[in-house]
């Protein structure tokens, strides 16, 4: 560990490592707004995702910054991705369900899917919506139900909505009750942690 951490941070690494969850995770869909990047990563974080991807092909990469993600950028693992093949390729042979957010006839509503199964959630475009290359190839579609004249949410509401109900249906099938990591994972990330 790089200089001195107070027993009570190190106490506080572990702890939220030790309820991170490695096998449900968000893909952002060209999302160009970066103040939306950096607050669904602050959500990612506050409900405990270990990594997000982030598939940008046709928007600019997102210059995040500090005010919004309260530094959860230091907290949640990004991985990057151009290829979209490539991306849902890993995904399938992890055994990953992948499930495209949407308003088709044939969407289901958040709450039908099960969140307690690895899953990665796709978050589309604020205003294309998915990309047209991922519509192809991921049927599952969700929801969020809603009672209002608008019929949408800002991106970044949206994912903490989505996030949560992921949060919720883990804690009540006891999935937070075990660290998702092994021992010498955990270590690992403590000790990378207590650099940061």
């Amino acid at each position: 560990m790089r200089g001195f951490i107070t027993p009570e941070r190190l106490e506080r690494i572990k702890a939220v490592l030790s309820r991170r969850q490695k096998d449900v995770t968000l893909v952002m869909d060209n999302i160009w707004d970066p103040h939306n990047v950096s607050a669904i990563l602050r959500s990612c974080d506050a409900f405990g995702l270990h990594r997000v991807h982030l598939y940008y092909t046709t928007e600019k990469w997102p210059d995040l910054g500090k005010k919004s993600s309260a530094s959860a950028k230091k907290w949640v693992e990004r991985v990057r991705h151009d290829d979209p093949a490539e991306m849902l390729d890993g995904f399938q042979k992890a055994g990953v369900q992948v499930i495209r957010t949407g308003f088709s006839e044939t969407a289901k509503p958040l709450h039908a899917f099960d969140f307690t199964i690895p899953t990665a959630v796709i978050l589309s475009n604020e205003h294309r919506g998915a990309a047209p290359e991922l519509v192809e190839q991921v049927a599952e579609e969700l929801y969020i139900p809603m009672q209002g004249m608008v019929q949408s949410l800002n991106v970044s509401v949206a994912a903490a909505v989505i996030l949560y109900e992921m949060f919720s249906q883990r804690r009540r099938a006891g999935l937070l009750d075990t660290p998702a990591f092994s021992p010498e994972e955990l270590e690992a990330l403590t000790q990378e942690w207590s650099d940061r």
